[in-house]
């Protein structure tokens, strides 16, 4: 491809993805509102506020391919959310409708889906449970893309990341950890298949423990090969017995949804 944009590049997983993309298109196009250093051969970089529909515009124009992480990554105020990843994501898939219509991965969360109990496999088709406002915001994203596949046609797919680090921290992400490599197959898959529709791909590398079921989306072709239970024995992860009853134990969400209301006083 000749153009691949890349927002949300100045976060943990668009600096982890920066190195590993490099090469894939002739311009690799890297956005944020955060200082992104200095530019790699190949690469433009582009300060870009998501709510802001004129600059989005510009920084979509003749993409190819789009691998959507902008917005606020945590819980926040419902305002912050609002501009970044309402505002954002909606200026996004308009831009994209507008410029012909390149593929887009948009970076979702497990927390969209963070109140079904540990113990309930969900697919693709599972209902929308989200533990945050957070994942109410990711929630709005697949819909709208959605909406975008369904009146224009334009192919993407939404990936409820689950913890994608260079390891699982803790022994939730014995279930829902994703390996840097792993995601890298699914992206390749994402904007090489012949057809890709309008998919919702749960992102976890291939662990035992497993609370996610990606068999509707299996004519992709993509498969992971990695898997959290090479940590299992980590130290670092031997935690005292948790009571099955604390709402961090009990949902798929884990802290998020024994937190408190963001918008309440701590």
């Amino acid at each position: 491809m000749k153009k691949l944009l890349l927002t949300g590049a100045g976060g943990h997983l668009g600096r982890l993805l920066r190195d590993r993309l490099n090469g894939w298109a002739e311009h690799l196009v890297l956005s944020d509102i955060t200082d992104l250093g200095e530019a790699r051969p190949g690469e433009t970089l582009v300060t870009c506020d998501l709510a802001d529909m004129d600059s989005v515009q510009s920084m979509v124009a003749d993409c190819d391919a789009i691998i959507h992480l902008g917005g606020v990554s945590t819980e926040n105020t419902f305002d912050n959310i609002l501009n970044s990843n309402i505002k954002g994501t909606y200026n996004l898939f308009e831009a994209a409708r507008k410029n012909g219509s390149p593929r887009i991965l948009f970076a979702s969360s497990n927390h969209v889906i963070g109140f079904h109990d540990r113990e309930t496999r969900l697919d693709a088709s599972s209902k929308m449970r989200p533990d945050s406002l957070y994942g109410v915001s990711k929630g709005f994203g697949e819909l709208l893309a959605q909406y975008y596949y369904d009146k224009f046609g334009l192919e993407s797919a939404s990936v409820r990341i689950g913890s994608c680090f260079e390891r699982p921290k803790d022994r939730r992400m014995l279930a829902t950890w994703m390996s840097l490599n792993d995601f890298l197959a699914m992206i390749d898959r994402v904007f090489t298949a012949d057809r890709l529709g309008c998919p919702v791909i749960y992102g976890a590398s291939n662990n035992r423990e497993c609370w996610w079921d990606n068999h509707e989306v299996r004519y992709l072709g993509w498969q992971p090969l990695d898997t959290a239970d090479s940590f299992r024995d980590d130290p670092n992860l031997q935690e005292q017995a948790p009571d099955p009853t604390d709402p961090a134990v009990r949902y798929q969400g884990g802290k998020f949804a024994a937190a408190g209301h963001f918008e309440d006083p701590q």
